[in-house]
């Protein structure tokens, strides 16, 4: 049931970026989703990151071997200052926080689950985008 009351807000997203699903097989589920319209950005052994229209929505495969984080979704945010911010505000506030980190394609991000349990991410996206290694 939803709460009536409003409660202070912690932080402040703005867009909800990509959505990362577990697969059997990365190299089917990315024939897949290319066939549908996708670019593929990132390719990777056991992992890739494709992107659907001039919005850049991302959709992240995960093959069963990849252990760097499972499936989860992920707020973007166009600052590098804005994801530190918003780490340093849930911290603050009291929630459990994994650490700030950047990634090889320029990203950085730091996870966390919500009361029920569901991981997600905050990440800094650029806004020209993530360099694909293709």
């Amino acid at each position: 049931m939803a709460q009536n009351s409003v409660e202070e807000s912690i932080t402040n997203v703005k867009r909800l970026g990509h959505v990362a699903i577990r697969v059997q097989d990365v190299d089917r589920a990315k024939a897949f989703y290319i066939r549908l319209g996708m670019q593929l950005v990132w390719d990777d052994q056991d992992w890739c990151y494709l992107e659907a229209g001039p919005s850049r929505d991302g959709l992240a495969l995960l093959g069963p071997g990849y252990k760097a984080a499972g499936p989860h979704f992920a707020f973007h945010f166009n600052k590098k200052s804005e994801v530190e911010k918003a780490h340093a505000e849930l911290l603050e506030s009291g929630v459990q926080v994994g650490s700030l980190h950047s990634h090889r394609d320029g990203t950085a991000s730091f996870y966390l689950k919500d009361p029920e349990g569901n991981w997600l991410e905050m990440l800094y996206h650029p806004p020209e985008g993530i360099p694909s290694n293709q």
